[in-house]
């Protein structure tokens, strides 16, 4: 009977050191109510950029300039927060006939990204 119960004990001792061991500790922290809202900004203005690029002018042109309006969103998805920011700035002073205007920022943009090497966007073209 001791023998049983110090093999159950060994067994359960070992038992619990392996998963133990298995657990990784959390990792969390406090953010800012600033670092909160910049995401929240950068959600509302990638749907604001979206719904450009999703007209049909605007999607025309791009492909008319070699550009899926596919690729141009995801390639706007990449942007960093300033780049984000500065393209959205400029839709919004753009006049409202100003779409070609918003298709030859969003081309720039993806040519900028093109020549650092972040894309390879043109090389179907």
């Amino acid at each position: 009977m001791r023998a049983r119960i110090r093999q159950w004990s060994i067994s359960t001792c070992l038992v619990c050191f392996l998963t133990a061991s298995l657990q990784q500790a959390a990792q969390g922290s406090m953010i800012s109510t600033q670092q909160y809202l910049d995401a929240a900004d950068r959600t509302v203005t990638l749907e604001r950029i979206d719904a450009v690029l999703a007209r049909e002018d605007v999607a025309r042109r791009l492909t008319a300039l070699g550009v899926a309006a596919d690729d141009a969103r995801q390639r706007a998805a990449a942007l960093s927060d300033a780049e984000l920011a500065s393209l959205a700035d400029h839709l919004e002073q753009l006049p409202a006939g100003g779409v070609l205007e918003a298709i030859g920022v969003v081309f720039i943009v993806l040519l900028i990204l093109e020549l650092v090497g972040v894309t390879n966007i043109f090389n179907r073209i």
